[in-house]
């Protein structure tokens, strides 16, 4: 009756526990903000781009934050940007999708912007 009770609570607190691993570090130490007015139509729109960062959770338990998730979707966003020259990215918005089960859910992260490239 021990052992069976000794294995239960071990299986019980194996299900109850989790970890959480993601390969981004995306860390905004150097935040450059510029400021442009648009006075005329001085800019071609290049196209869009995207990042995601996904966790899974068991219980409520385990991953990140959300405004770590937030931040490396963004990271990945910027990575996938390949910006060159005068181009820049506008419009950026983050959004999350939920995917629940019975006892786990996987959230998803997804950041998209807009590229844009100034004229001379």
């Amino acid at each position: 009756m021990k052992k069976a009770l000794l294995i239960l609570s071990v299986i019980f607190t194996m299900m109850l526990s989790s970890c959480g691993i993601t390969h981004h570090a995306v860390y905004n130490e150097n935040q450059n903000q510029t400021s442009v007015v648009l006075s005329q139509a001085n800019y071609n729109v290049v196209g869009t781009v995207t990042g995601e960062c996904s966790q899974f959770y068991v219980l409520g338990i385990g991953g990140l934050s959300k405004k770590s998730m937030e931040q490396s979707a963004l990271g990945e966003m910027y990575q996938n940007a390949h910006l060159s020259g005068s181009q820049a990215i506008i419009n950026t918005n983050v959004f999350f999708r939920v995917e629940s089960y019975v006892v786990c859910s996987k959230v998803k992260a997804i950041a998209t912007g807009t590229v844009i490239e100034f004229e001379k």
